[in-house]
């Protein structure tokens, strides 16, 4: 059985959910994808004699004349930190809440599998700034708080919020102090007329040499493709509230080339500043969508 949006709604609980698909189909791949920075240099300390010369820093003896051991710092747990998009525009469509939906199983998942691997894992949710941000932490406890934050999100209601992806990148690029991986769930609808000073925060989210993932959330039919039958409607901003009615036709092929733009731009931006760009159409079936992306992790390591 396929698991589709509204079947997770039914379903409800996010933690069971999460376990139930973590221990289905994620921990069957061989390899850990998110495992990733194993060993870093942290300082040099005196030889003592006696001591391995294994790991003597020879070029620092040939400059000094002493000789001087690397010390290595062990990363062997992964440090992820996990944001959300909250605004409004998650919530459509709204009987399912299908973007925000995703995110947040999504996030739940993610966030039982690498705490399985004792990997540390923080969820921050974001509008127009950052609304709360956990610890980064791996133990059983702080897991079932992310668990409680998620069923929250699931069960709240918009509130006619807009997003600021550009400055809440910003400030998380400031915030986290050691390498991390960073996950992004969010459909980036955001300035999409001058995208510079959004991709100029997922740019400084790498030169802090964090590993980026972007989850680009979207209802494709209808936020891409503009698909609606040829019949009045009356539309209306999630964000904003405000309303227009008007034929589908008369503005499909406007909109749909701002809209083509926008995301072959952000995607392009995305190879290049070498951010993981995971489309997500939410019409697809859950599995497919985050099982495919893990075994494409897999291989790649």
């Amino acid at each position: 059985m396929k698991l589709t949006l509204d079947k997770i709604r039914e379903f409800g609980n996010i933690e069971l959910l999460a376990k139930q698909m973590v221990e289905g189909f994620i921990t069957g791949l061989h390899r850990s994808p998110f495992h990733g920075f194993s060993v870093e240099f942290a300082e040099h300390r005196l030889y003592n004699s006696g001591e391995s010369t294994r790991h003597i820093d020879w070029k620092v003896f040939a400059k000094t004349d002493k000789l001087f051991i690397k010390r290595y710092e062990e990363e062997t747990n992964l440090r992820c930190q996990i944001l959300i998009d909250v605004s409004s525009s998650m919530y459509y469509p709204k009987e399912t809440k299908g973007k925000l939906t995703f995110s947040v199983l999504a996030a739940a998942a993610l966030a039982y599998m690498l705490q399985r691997q004792r990997d540390a894992v923080s969820i921050a949710t974001f509008e127009d700034e950052i609304l709360e941000h956990t610890a980064c932490k791996s133990t059983t406890i702080h897991l079932h708080q992310l668990f409680v934050l998620l069923q929250k999100l699931l069960d709240a209601e918009s509130n006619l919020k807009k997003t600021s992806a550009t400055a809440v990148l910003h400030e998380i690029a400031e915030k986290i102090h050691r390498r991390s991986l960073v996950v992004i769930f969010s459909d980036m609808f955001e300035n999409m007329e001058d995208p510079q000073e959004l991709f100029g925060a997922l740019q400084h989210l790498k030169h802090q040499r964090h590993e980026v993932l972007l989850f680009h959330v979207m209802d494709k039919q209808t936020e891409q493709e503009f698909n609606f039958d040829n019949r009045p409607y009356e539309f209306i901003d999630l964000e904003t509230g405000e309303k227009v009615r008007l034929q589908p036709n008369q503005v499909q092929e406007t909109y749909k080339k701002h809209i083509d733009d926008f995301y072959k731009d952000l995607k392009m931006k995305c190879g290049q500043y070498k951010i993981d760009f995971i489309e997500v159409d939410i019409a697809q079936p859950f599995e497919d969508i985050l099982y495919a992306y893990m075994v494409k992790r897999a291989k790649m390591r």
